[in-house]
């Protein structure tokens, strides 16, 4: 038996080329291929390289593409099996947890088109997220609305990046998991809990692990990211996630043991988050907030700046011109007695004129000079 050699594939930014060439999404093309959205971005990206079956579906679909007159190729879709739970919890959609797709750039769509775009697609699914990953309803909102402010405050950056979606999971998972907001005075209550005690029990074990470890395990099981992927937006190795993950697993395993399989515990993390009614600002709510706050810091750094002038100003005119040493302290000259500050006299020298006043009185006479 011989293997089949592959089919010779272009360079990942020709691929991204023609996709984008062809006016197609990343899920477009991993439904036409048979494989995950990841799996795509990876090709693209170049971190991993097709090969087997699906490489040679990939490489006549880019085929396809860079033919106009041929059709494009089609993978026969896998039959979907229905894996629904029954039961109390109602049957979430797929993107209940999971952000959707992001919307391709477009010439002829307005940056404030373009951010509305991006935030009716991540912001519903990016607030159930980060209320699983902080368990508090407020903050949750206040996450997502503060990241989605940055990326319009950044827009430049956001707007040619290679995932946007990311860009802005990832500031709002930074947001939601600062040691700080445990300082604030409205953060120090907890919030009321599910009224579900299935649904308690699950956000109990997730906030009882490290911060690290619930990212890994959101990322990962809950809104379905590739372990490189989940490495890339955690900032860590990939040995490292796997062994988060694990331990995560472990962890919940060991207290709900009905949730030991990833899928079951990717149900039931869905279930949860679509179980509270989490509702995200409008997009031009969040413009406008976004461009208050931008100009808030830049009238406070005026400010301050101002302030700096001022007091530099004040010292530079009212400092001395010329050095002026220090007057030394005094010294004792030895050999010569220190001269008596005038004041009141002691005991003992009053005692002495006593005795000098009265002794004269008695003494002998004393010779006058007189004048002539």
């Amino acid at each position: 038996m011989t293997q089949r050699p592959d089919i010779p594939l272009p360079p990942p930014k020709e691929r991204r080329r023609l996709r984008e060439a062809g006016a197609l999404t990343q899920a477009q093309v991993a439904a036409q291929v048979g494989v995950a959205r990841e799996t795509v971005r990876a090709w693209e990206s170049g971190r991993t390289t097709p090969h087997g079956r699906k490489g040679e579906a990939y490489a006549r679909f880019l085929e396809s593409l860079t033919t106009p007159s041929a059709e494009p190729y089609e993978e026969p879709a896998a039959p979907r099996t229905a894996a629904g739970r029954t039961g109390r919890h109602r049957q979430p959609s797929p993107s209940a947890i999971a952000t959707a797709e992001a919307p391709e750039p477009s010439d002829t769509l307005t940056p404030a088109q373009a951010f509305d775009a991006l935030y009716a697609f991540c912001a519903p699914a990016l607030v159930r997220q980060t209320y699983l990953l902080s368990g508090r309803r407020e903050l949750a909102r206040e996450s997502v609305e503060r990241a989605f402010q940055t990326a319009w405050q950044r827009w430049p950056e956001v707007a040619v990046d290679p995932d946007p979606a990311s860009w802005v999971r990832a500031t709002a998972y930074e947001y939601a998991l600062s040691p700080w907001h445990r300082f604030r005075p409205r953060y120090r209550h907890p919030e009321p809990p599910p009224a579900d005690a299935a649904d308690r029990a699950l956000l109990d074990v997730l906030l009882t692990l490290p911060p690290s470890y619930r990212r890994t395990l959101l990322l990962h099981d809950g809104v379905g990211l590739g372990l490189p992927e989940t490495a890339a937006e955690t900032e860590a190795s990939t040995p490292a996630t796997a062994n988060r993950l694990l331990h995560a697993r472990q962890a919940v395993a060991a207290r709900l043991p009905g949730l030991a399989d990833p899928a079951a515990l990717h149900q039931r993390l869905a279930e949860v988050a679509s179980a509270e009614r989490l509702r995200a600002p409008r997009p031009p709510t969040v413009r406008l907030g976004s461009e208050r706050r931008a100009r808030f810091w830049t009238r406070a750094a005026i400010a301050f700046t101002v302030t700096i002038i001022g007091a530099t100003a004040l010292t530079v005119r009212t400092a001395p011109t010329r050095y002026e040493p220090p007057v030394p302290p005094g010294e004792t000259v030895q050999g010569i007695p220190p001269r008596v500050a005038p004041g009141t006299l002691s005991d003992k020298e009053l005692k002495l004129r006593k005795k000098l006043r009265s002794g004269t009185a008695h003494g002998p006479q004393r010779l006058l000079p007189e004048s002539r």
